[in-house]
């Protein structure tokens, strides 16, 4: 589509899409990830760094969020795309060849983690209406209740935060 970036582009198929990835839509392929990776609120789920592990890492998110915690679809879409945006940054930005993923709840909380290899810390940069990319931490910064990196002897936690009913 070239000639047309930063145009906004006709949405014929959002619905059809949303409803694939709608927390409320029962979601087999989600309960396979959780076969096949592990569980994430029991350890630290490690996932190849390659594009397709967001998509694995959004339906281990939805599948804890929404069917463990039993969280609403408000708080699971939220959550899973913010799981999203710290996966894509740790695939993009740190040259590791995984990455690992946990998620922990405790009362009027939840918390998720990506660690990754690189000590490089992640920017929060200014964002303007016609950006094509550099959103990712803004959304986390906005969707979240607070966010933050921990630097490791040999890499780093990425983390958000989001406030939820207590159990």
């Amino acid at each position: 589509m070239a000639g047309l970036e930063g145009m906004e582009q006709p949405r014929r198929h959002a619905s059809a899409t949303a409803a694939r990835w709608s927390p409320g839509v029962e979601d087999e392929h989600a309960l396979k990830a959780l076969e096949l990776f592990g569980n994430p609120t029991k350890a630290e789920v490690p996932l190849p760094s390659r594009p397709e592990s967001a998509a694995s890492a959004r339906r281990l998110a939805q599948v804890v969020i929404l069917r463990q915690w039993g969280l609403s679809p408000k708080t699971t879409e939220d959550a899973v795309l913010l799981v999203s945006e710290l996966v894509g940054n740790a695939v993009r930005h740190t040259g590791a060849r995984v990455f690992g993923l946990r998620m922990r709840r405790r009362p009027g909380w939840i918390r998720v983690e990506v660690r990754d290899p690189s000590r490089g810390l992640p920017c929060l940069m200014p964002v303007r209406d016609m950006d094509l990319s550099g959103r990712g931490l803004f959304l986390v910064d906005k969707l979240s209740d607070r966010w933050g990196v921990d630097l490791l002897p040999r890499g780093k936690t990425t983390w958000f935060e989001m406030r939820v009913p207590d159990h």
